[in-house]
């Protein structure tokens, strides 16, 4: 129920469409029980079980007044015109009363279709913008197929329980209301009979759906798993087909998908069983009511005539319609609160990396960035111990080491990718969280190991990192990042689509790129992550003298397991289990006889 409160929030934007389709609905309700209860008085005259009506009262809102005026114009039709006449005008009165109950009714939900839209547009957008602000921690402890998931599938159903149901909830209720009224106005005991069995019918109802919500959460955490191993088997198709592993990955996929294939059985099965289970005992109510309520009328020792007893029928089988509804809504909501749950645990996700009340905004670039006493762990383990380093502005420094000693978590400290736990990283002496996120990272630029690209054109993926841009600006920075020439040799050119990750072009191609991206967005600072050690030679020299050019007049960090790209740096740093175990110029590690020249050894070997 929390869930679904959470929710509400949604819809409060759109309270005056659901304000005006109450009120259409209740003059919905209202014609379409005058259609029904209208020819009582004319039954009872027609069939001279009551007296003519002969005199006019004053009208007022009361339902006495109502049925007498009524009555008096039915009788005076009769004795006017003749019963024919009255059956008549009768006739077109229901029709009439029917015609404005549908017209109210139509604009009713065409009110509240701008809410239902609305609702489920407003939660997409706030789930995405939830996602685009999340730490990258989240995204290395999630898997991707669930996260897609509840963005697809889970929005989906919340979509279509939305617009399923909310009609349904504003409007049924409202005419089981209405009719209650009016049914404890003809015979109140009745009425107290049906008023103590529907919530009875309502707790059976209850009590068939109270599995659906926790087997709807489970069933789309099966579809994540799912939807990320199909992912993993497209990215990893190459070597499923090096391995000769179709048959593996076929029997852990068809074993998952019969999981879910069986948890679906249940879910649907349940769902089925509100519709049977709710006429049945609607069935049951209404034969108790015309057993008890004949026996009132044979024993006369009830004032509810026989005319108005069919009449009492008619209305209670019109309120069997809209609780059948509410029935239907309810396993609907259980379905869907399952999906509820898993998009609020998104929307719930603290976020850890937070701006200051009042951020400073970053205009320029002047002196250093400097780590100071820095530590940082992932939960208990750290992964970084007292760093210590001033990067001086125009000066390139790298990072050395094994894998695993903290090069790539040092670097994304800087971009506020993650916090420190303990220490501060400065930035023209400021500490960085003192700064506004969007416009410290304005001042940087990142070249991956793994080059990230989209699937679009090529002019797209190098200008992502800029909001205004022109042809020769593009063509300009892919010539320094030595992507011009084979750029050049596509069909369409700058327009060439390059495909999912950029899977249409070679890995020193994708590269070259990353770097025309990072050139046109021209930042004073440049972050390179292992940017050559993943490309064969030839590759790697192109992408290397794109490198050389764009960290012309830039300060620069590059971390690099080649140590032949990384000699002409200003000051070298050497990390091991997360501490800078050594730092000086390539010549001056050499000298030391230390870990660095172990590694230099190695690679020269």
């Amino acid at each position: 129920m929390k869930d679904i409160i959470q929710l509400l929030k949604y819809v409060k934007p759109f309270w005056k469409y659901a304000v005006l389709s109450v009120i259409f609905t209740i003059l919905s309700v209202l014609f379409g029980l005058f259609s029904y209860t209208m020819v009582i008085p004319f039954l009872q005259i027609l069939f001279d079980n009551t007296q003519k009506v002969t005199t006019f009262v004053e009208w007022d809102f009361t339902l006495n007044t109502m049925k007498h005026n009524f009555s008096y114009y039915i009788s005076n039709l009769i004795v006017t015109k003749g019963e024919l006449a009255a059956l008549l005008f009768v006739s077109i009165l229901v029709v009439v009363a029917s015609f404005l109950k549908n017209v109210f009714l139509y604009i009713s939900r065409y009110y509240i279709v701008p809410m239902r839209n609305g609702v489920a547009y407003n939660l997409q957008e706030s789930v995405f913008k939830k996602i685009i602000n999340l730490p990258l921690k989240y995204f290395n402890e999630e898997r991707k197929g669930d996260i897609i998931t509840r963005f697809s599938n889970d929005i989906h159903q919340i979509k279509l329980s939305v617009n399923e149901n909310i009609t349904m909830l504003i409007k049924d209720p409202i005419s089981v209301i209405i009719s209650l009224i009016y049914l404890f106005t003809l015979n109140y005991q009745l009425t107290i009979l049906v008023l103590i069995s529907l919530p009875i019918v309502g707790l059976l109802i209850g009590r068939a759906g109270r599995s659906l919500k926790r087997r709807s959460i489970r069933g789309q955490k099966l579809l994540g798993q799912l939807v990320s191993e199909i992912d993993e088997t497209i990215t990893g198709m190459r070597v499923i087909k090096a391995f000769t592993a179709e048959q593996k990955v076929s029997t852990k996929f068809m074993k998952s998908n019969h999981q879910f294939k069986i948890l679906m059985n249940k879910v649907e099965r349940t769902v089925a069983l509100s519709n049977p289970l709710s006429e049945f005992l609607g069935t049951i109510v209404l034969i108790t009511l015309m057993y008890v309520g004949g026996t009132l009328i044979l024993s006369s020792k009830s004032t509810l005539t026989s005319e108005e007893f069919i009449a009492f029928l008619i209305v209670f089988s019109q309120i069997l319609v809209p609780a059948k509804s509410i029935t239907s809504s309810y396993y609907n909501i259980r379905k869907a609160s399952g999906s509820i749950s898993r998009v609020n645990e998104i929307l719930n996700v603290q976020e850890t990396i937070i701006e200051s009340d009042s951020p400073v905004e970053v205009t320029d670039f002047q002196n250093s960035i400097e780590f100071r006493n820095v530590s940082f762990k992932y939960e208990d383990t750290y992964v970084l111990k007292n760093i210590n380093l001033k990067i001086e502005k125009g000066k390139t420094i790298a990072l050395v080491g094994e894998s695993g000693s903290g090069k790539s978590t040092l670097v994304d400290l800087i971009p506020r990718f993650h916090d420190v736990s303990e220490g501060e990283v400065l930035f023209d002496g400021v500490d960085i969280k003192h700064l506004k996120i969007k416009s410290l990272r304005q001042f940087m630029g990142n070249v991956n190991q793994v080059s990230i690209l989209f699937n679009d054109t090529i002019e797209n993926n190098i200008a992502f990192g800029v909001n205004t841009f022109n042809s020769q600006e593009v063509e300009a920075a892919a010539k320094v990042a030595n992507a011009y020439e084979f750029i050049a040799e596509k069909p369409e050119k700058f327009a060439t689509n390059i495909g999912d990750s950029g899977g249409k072009l070679s890995g020193g191609q994708k590269q070259r790129l990353s770097i025309a991206r990072a050139v046109l967005k021209n930042p004073p600072i440049m972050i390179l992550d292992e940017a050559t050690s993943a490309l064969d030679t030839e590759s790697e020299k192109l992408v290397q003298d794109a490198l050389d050019n764009l960290m012309q007049n830039r300060t620069t960090i590059v971390i690099a397991h080649r140590l032949s790209t990384v000699k002409k740096a200003d000051e070298i740093c050497v990390l091991s289990k997360g501490e800078i175990t050594e730092r000086g110029t390539h010549d001056e590690l050499l000298r030391l006889n230390g870990t660095y020249r172990k590694l230099h050894d190695l690679q020269a070997f």
